[in-house]
């Protein structure tokens, strides 16, 4: 059985209100701003989908959102006994259009995941550095090259300009999602980075002797983990 550590008890308001704006279409920024915003999501999980805690960092602009959470990689017991990643977790970032006044379409939303090496990349950026990273979701499928993912980021005067294309040649659509950034909140998105990635690569687990066994992690095939990228 998994086993969590609870930050929302079972009867919790907050959690129960998380759960109604998770599950709602449209999402205000009333709703998540109620949310903690510390972007530290532990998926220890005690068996039931709504014990998960969603903890994003978010960042909102007049055109556009985007969000940040960890994903933790999920392991499996090897028949020697031997418990490895399975996959490998990410800082998952969602973009989302504005809908109107504080208004964001989290229907619509658009993902982009990022792997440790890509984390490091953002998180040893100076004032005037800039960064590229290009995603196709189906490369190892017979879909390869049918959707592309590109997530920049740029400087400006006063902080960066976040923005993802994602170009959908199945559908064919093209979405476009630039949101402004001031160096405070990319201060946040560093740090709140810096402290995820040993996490997001698994080397919580190796340095916490207590949880070397499966049971505390994710294990492989869990439907409750995080979902993938390649799903939006």
């Amino acid at each position: 059985m998994f086993t969590l550590s609870r930050v929302f008890p079972l009867t919790s308001p907050s959690r129960h209100r998380l759960l109604e704006v998770l599950s709602s279409r449209k999402v205000e920024v009333g709703d998540l701003e109620a949310l903690p915003l510390l972007l530290f999501s532990y998926h220890k999980l005690a068996g039931h989908a709504s014990d998960r805690i969603f903890a994003p960092y978010t960042v909102y602009k007049g055109k556009a959102a985007f969000s940040l959470i960890p994903c933790l990689p999920t392991f499996t017991k090897l028949d020697s006994g031997t418990v490895v990643v399975d996959r490998r977790g990410s800082i998952m970032m969602s973009f989302m259009h504005s809908i109107g006044e504080r208004k964001y379409d989290w229907d619509k939303r658009q993902k982009f995941a990022l792997s440790a090496t890509e984390v490091g990349s953002l998180i040893t950026m100076d004032a005037q550095d800039s960064c590229d990273f290009f995603h196709d979701p189906s490369m190892l499928s017979s879909n390869a090259g049918q959707v592309r993912k590109s997530l920049s980021i740029k400087p400006h005067a006063n902080g960066y300009f976040v923005s993802l294309t994602v170009v959908n040649n199945l559908l064919n659509t093209k979405d476009y999602f630039s949101v402004p950034v001031t160096t405070a909140e990319f201060a946040v998105m560093k740090t709140a980075c810096t402290f995820a990635l040993p996490h997001i690569m698994g080397w919580d687990q190796i340095t916490n002797q207590q949880s070397r066994g499966i049971d505390g992690l994710q294990a492989k095939g869990d439907s409750k983990v995080s979902e993938l990228e390649w799903e939006r």
